[in-house]
C-alpha cells in the first residue's frame, strides 16, 4: 500500500472487520487494550476470518508472522496505521 491510514480510518476498518466475524460485536464498549480473542470469544477460525476481513478492507497484506501483532484493538489499529 502506498499510503498510510489515519488512526480513525484504521479503527473503523478494525471495527467493521470485527462485526463481519461477530455481528453483534460492540468494539466501542471494550478496553482497546483488552485481548480481542478473549473479549469477543474468537476461536482460531474466527481470528483467521477477522484477519482476512482486515486485509481485504484495508488492502494491507497480513502474513501469519504478523498475527501476534494483532492482539488488541489498539494493536490492530497501530498495525494498519503503520503499514
Amino acid at each position: 500500500m502506498t499510503h498510510s491510514l489515519d488512526t480513525a480510518t484504521a479503527r473503523e476498518i478494525v471495527e467493521t472487520a470485527l462485526r463481519g466475524v461477530v455481528p453483534d460485536a460492540r468494539p466501542d464498549s471494550i478496553d482497546e487494550n483488552a485481548p480481542l480473542r478473549d473479549e469477543f470469544e474468537l476461536d482460531s477460525l474466527d481470528f483467521l476470518a477477522f484477519v482476512a476481513q482486515l486485509s481485504k478492507r484495508s488492502g494491507v497484506r497480513i502474513d501469519e508472522a504478523d498475527y501476534p501483532r494483532l492482539g488488541t484493538l489498539a494493536d490492530c489499529v497501530r498495525f494498519l496505521r503503520d503499514r
